[in-house]
């Protein structure tokens, strides 16, 4: 197989846009670890004497978003089961209608034979 010029001159370019690339990437990556282990650093005497304060309060906003986000999803979810008991009670037979018509039948055939 004979060797396209071409070819040799496209994958050496290509090789080195890949070494390039790949050396400032690694260059930003160990500057991005080094300005992070500073931070950290100098921030973990702060977080320290400060712990006593912090801990309680985002003890007291995990609270306070759990609780939000617990009364959004529950009256969305009270709000859909209004919305299907209308729209059964009107004779729209929504989703999963069938399945209720078929256990009051069952359990109203339970119920005669236990009377009789």
């Amino acid at each position: 197989m004979a060797r396209n010029p071409e070819n040799l001159s496209y994958q050496l370019a290509m090789a080195s846009t890949a070494i390039t690339f790949s050396g400032s990437l690694s260059v930003l990556s160990s500057l991005t670890l080094t300005a992070v282990v500073i931070g950290l650093v100098a921030a973990t005497p702060l977080l320290v004497i400060f712990s006593p304060v912090l801990v309680p309060a985002g003890v007291a906003m995990l609270l306070l978003n759990t609780g939000l986000v617990m009364s959004g999803g529950l009256g969305a979810t009270a709000a859909m089961v209004f919305y299907w008991v209308y729209n059964y009670a009107t004779g729209q037979h929504p989703v999963g209608a069938d399945k209720l018509d078929q256990l009051a039948s069952t359990l109203a055939s339970g119920v005669r034979s236990i009377k009789n």
